[in-house]
C-alpha cells in the first residue's frame, strides 16, 4: 500500500452551507479501482485549541457548559475556536482560558495537535499545557455562552473518567497527555 498517495480522487466538490462557523461541502470521489463514492460530506472548521490548566495548588481548571448538539451539560477543558488574530495555539489557549475562566499567569507549553474527526472534518484540536495558574480577572464568556468554572483535584478527575465525567471525548486524551507532561501521572511506555 502506498501511504504517500491518496487512494481517492476528488472529481467534483460543491459547497452546501457556508457561514462564519462552518463550511459543509459534498465531494464526489473516485477510488483507485474506479468506484464512485458520492456524496462524501466534509466539514471545514477552523482549528480549535484546548488547555490543560493546572492552578498553583495543582487543581485542574475545567468548564461546564451547555452543549446543544448533545442536549446536555458537559464538563470540559477550557478552549475554543482559534481566531485569525491568534499568533499561535498558545496565544489562542491563553485568550480562551482568560475569557472562559479568568485564570492566567503561569507557564505555558504546546503539546500536540490531533484531528477532531479525520473522516469528515478538516480541523485539528491543539492541546496546550498551562501550570501555576491563578485567577487574574473575572471570566468574560462570549454572549450566549453559559459557563461554570470548576476546579477539580487530579485524583477526583481521574476517578471520574471511566464514568464519563469529562463530556468531550477528545479532551480525555488531552488531559492524560497534559497530566503526563506536567509530571502528575505516568503513561508508562508512552511517556
Amino acid at each position: 500500500m502506498d501511504t504517500d498517495a491518496p487512494p481517492w480522487t476528488t472529481t467534483h466538490s460543491e459547497i452546501l452551507v457556508e457561514d462564519r462557523w462552518i463550511r459543509l461541502r459534498a465531494d464526489r470521489l473516485r477510488t483507485a479501482a474506479g468506484a464512485e463514492i458520492a456524496p462524501w460530506y466534509v466539514l471545514d472548521y477552523p482549528d480549535w485549541c484546548a488547555v490543560v490548566a493546572l492552578t498553583e495548588d495543582g487543581r485542574l481548571v475545567l468548564v461546564r457548559q451547555w452543549r446543544h448538539g448533545a442536549q446536555s451539560w458537559s464538563l470540559e477543558l477550557p478552549g475554543g475556536v482559534m481566531d485569525a488574530e491568534d499568533a499561535d495555539p498558545i496565544a489562542a489557549a491563553r485568550r480562551e482560558l482568560l475569557e472562559e475562566t479568568g485564570y492566567g499567569g503561569g507557564e505555558w507549553r504546546y503539546l500536540y495537535a490531533g484531528h477532531a474527526n479525520p473522516a469528515i472534518q478538516t480541523n485539528r484540536l491543539h492541546i496546550v499545557l498551562a501550570t501555576g495558574l491563578r485567577p487574574v480577572a473575572p471570566p468574560a464568556p462570549e454572549p450566549g455562552e453559559t459557563i461554570q468554572v470548576e476546579l477539580l483535584e487530579v485524583a477526583e478527575m481521574l476517578k471520574g473518567l471511566p464514568q464519563g465525567l469529562i463530556g468531550q471525548s477528545m479532551h480525555v486524551g488531552g488531559i492524560l497527555v497534559g497530566l503526563a507532561a506536567a509530571g502528575r501521572i505516568s503513561l508508562g511506555e508512552c511517556a
